[in-house]
């Protein structure tokens, strides 16, 4: 198993991912796809080239992208998702498309081609909400979102070809990632590059909305454990064992930027917002895994990641399709 496709490779996640393989693994080849759309960035992954990279420019829900990276494939590991809540609600359409139809068409193809293992790279968000205690990987998925009931949907969609087809299908969950390379819509981004510009920090409700934080380094070498040694047909959640509310989070990043508290904005919480997210990791520990980033520590060096490299977030923040979503969102919030 050593040709790797990784779709949704040119994101966040799937790029320091693609990162992650290519130094741990010396014999391997890494084949990225990617559609390119908002979150899709050529950027993210300018540094990796070599014979042992590939990048196809491809959309998940078109079979004829995927057919021959499927085929010339080991095994697929799959990224590629629309995965920002707030863009669900105002723009379903794209999520229901890429998340659940998108991963359709990659089983039908992993199925055709015989492909090793199939991982499908999802969320905790499946769970809703958590008022108390943990969700194992056999809790009840109930979303509460666009975005995680569409990804809800290609879980089922993997599970089920495990138990119809054979299919050798694993699927990770993991909690809220954080660290380089994120599009700065997300919180820990877009509240960095805010305050690096004295804009304001716009909090939804009281902020006191609990995430499960795990480094995207952290949350890379779990998608590698239940890769390569992980049972097929299973789930496993991939969390950080790090709760914080979003205040806390907000504080630390002016903390560490030295911004005043002032920047902080209230606004209209977003509907049908989940209180809290809490998943149990034993599963995953069980193969040898655990987290090994302390959470203040990988906070600080994110926002400073974002700090000394301005210019990639800047093209990012200043091209029309994010301030148009950005305009439609916050106008509401107000």
């Amino acid at each position: 198993m050593k040709r790797i496709l990784i779709t949704g490779g040119a994101g966040f996640i799937g790029s320091n991912f693609a990162r992650y393989v290519l130094n741990r693994y010396p014999d391997y080849h890494v084949t990225i796809l990617d559609a390119l759309t908002y979150a899709g960035n050529p950027d993210n992954i300018a540094d990796l080239s070599g014979p042992r990279m590939g990048f196809i420019k491809g959309d998940i829900r078109n079979g004829e992208d995927v057919d021959r990276p499927v085929a010339e494939a080991d095994a697929v590991v799959n990224f590629a998702a629309e995965s920002f809540v707030d863009r669900s609600i105002l723009e379903p359409d794209s999520f229901i498309t890429t998340d659940v139809l998108g991963t359709h068409v990659l089983l039908e193809l992993a199925k055709k081609h015989g492909i090793e293992r199939f991982l499908h790279v999802s969320t905790d968000e499946v769970y809703g909400d958590v008022q108390e205690g943990s969700s194992p990987e056999t809790a009840p998925m109930l979303p509460n979102s666009p975005y995680s009931a569409s990804k809800a949907g290609g879980d089922l969609l993997a599970r089920s070809y495990f138990v119809t087809y054979g299919l050798p299908v694993l699927i990770t969950r993991g909690s809220n990632t954080y660290g380089p390379y994120q599009h700065p819509e997300k919180l820990i981004p877009l509240f960095t590059t805010n305050a690096l510009d004295d804009k304001p920090l716009p909090l939804y409700g009281d902020g006191r909305q609990v995430r499960d934080w795990l480094h995207v380094l952290d949350h890379c070498s779990g998608i590698d454990v239940v890769l390569h040694s992980g049972d097929v047909g299973e789930a496993y959640n991939v969390g950080g064992g790090n709760e914080r509310t979003n205040i806390e989070i907000t504080t630390l990043i002016l903390k560490y930027l030295d911004k005043p508290t002032s920047l902080i904005k209230r606004v209209a919480d977003r509907p049908g917002h989940d209180r809290r997210y809490s998943i149990d990791t034993i599963k995953l520990r069980g193969l040898g895994w655990k987290p090994e980033r302390d959470f203040e520590s990988g906070l600080r060096e994110t926002v400073e990641w974002y700090r000394d490299n301005q210019s990639w977030w800047r093209k990012i923040k200043e091209k029309k399709e994010y301030q148009r979503f950005s305009h439609a969102w916050y106008a509401e919030r107000k």
